[in-house]
């Protein structure tokens, strides 16, 4: 068997069915088989997609193990030469698994490989390609260096910003929504460190495959990864668990530097996460006392039959082009479109004021990145 896909799946149905759609299509002609973990999320997430995929192995966890343990559920049993890591909340395409499968078999020492993750309206998650988080990346990351200096080699190296990402590159971390890895490595390794919950799992897995003397590598290949967006960064529960992350990091790979940074993290948590309130005071206040009510985007929907999509969409007045400029919501039917067409409009076409969501013909559903996640 050439690929093992693995799904962590919580609390996220349509969206899930969506991924598990674009995985069929990027698989096809391969021998592979499809893992989905169920932690716990309470809903008829399993049995909607098992009525619709009866190809895919479900395994449903009685409770909210964590993402570590709930991938390593699947990992330890994955039965492909390679394994493929991936959120519930993605759109992948062919070119994502032929061409990480291709790299792989080229380069011998290559253990594992990310993509260039877009979010729902196409704008590059600089989450693709990162710096191993040593004292100073981190010291720079924590107190906002990084962002001051984005194009700087001695400040900006948590998210690599100036490295060009249309080029591949070696890198040091992989994101956990999207790694491709060589399975027999990956069991050897372990698979991820059960010690962290949320958040760090992927820094943690990406500096043990490079202690086993193999090289992380990010393609310049698309896929969209909605969680890039919908994840509340500025929350003040993001910052304390994943600088917490952080600290399980440090503890157990620079353990020398851990007494020293653990008020280091303290401080920076606090900057952080007060600066997170400052933001929405700021947003608040900014907001005119009688704003009105805001004028509704014009709808362009691109589908092989526009009107009917617009009658289940509810949508009154539609256009079938893409605008140049100006405000849209764009709606991608993906009855008509494959989803490496879907993937491919929205990353080519990413600009402010422009909206994507994609029509769920089989649900008759709008899936929209402003979709409620939990």
């Amino acid at each position: 068997m050439e690929v093992t896909v693995v799904i962590v799946n919580y609390r996220v149905k349509f969206f899930l069915e969506q991924t598990l759609r674009s995985v069929m299509e990027a698989l096809e002609g391969l021998q592979s088989e499809v893992i989905v973990v169920d932690n716990h999320s309470g809903d008829d997430s399993i049995a909607f997609q098992r009525q619709r995929f009866p190809g895919v192995t479900f395994i449903e966890n009685s409770e909210n193990v964590g993402f570590a343990r709930a991938n390593n559920q699947a990992i330890m049993q994955a039965q492909g030469k390679f394994t493929l890591i991936l959120n519930p909340d993605t759109i992948i395409t062919r070119d994502c698994i032929t061409q990480g499968l291709a790299w792989m078999r080229d380069h011998e020492r290559c253990g594992a490989i990310g993509v260039r993750m877009v979010d729902g309206n196409g704008v590059f998650l600089p989450e693709s390609k990162r710096s191993f988080p040593t004292p100073w990346v981190s010291f720079c990351k924590i107190f906002g260096l990084s962002a001051l200096f984005p194009r700087s080699r001695w400040f900006a190296k948590y998210h690599l910003r100036y490295l060009d990402d249309r080029q591949p590159h070696a890198i040091d971390i992989l994101a956990g929504a999207y790694m491709l890895c060589r399975t027999a490595l990956l069991q050897q390794v372990g698979g991820f460190d059960e010690d962290f919950f949320m958040y760090g799992e992927d820094i943690d897995l990406s500096f043990r495959l490079v202690q086993a003397g193999y090289e992380n590598w990010y393609l310049p290949v698309e896929m969209i990864h909605y969680k890039g967006e919908s994840t509340k960064k500025d929350s003040m529960r993001y910052v304390r668990v994943f600088y917490e992350a952080m600290l399980i990091f440090y503890r157990k790979h620079f353990p020398r530097f851990s007494v020293l940074f653990y008020p280091i993290v303290k401080l920076g948590v606090l900057v952080r996460a007060s600066m997170a309130v400052l933001r929405r005071l700021i947003k608040r206040v900014g907001k005119p006392w009688h704003a009105g009510v805001a004028a509704p985007k014009r709808w362009v929907i691109v589908s092989d039959n526009p009107s009917q999509v617009a009658t289940q969409a509810a949508i009154d007045n539609y256009s079938t082009d893409i605008p140049g400029e100006g405000a849209a919501s764009v709606l991608l039917d993906d009855g008509s479109l494959s989803y490496g067409e879907i993937v491919a409009t929205i990353a080519s076409a990413s600009r402010k004021g422009l909206d994507f969501h994609i029509w769920s013909s089989r649900n008759q559903l709008i899936i929209s990145p402003k979709m409620q996640q939990s």
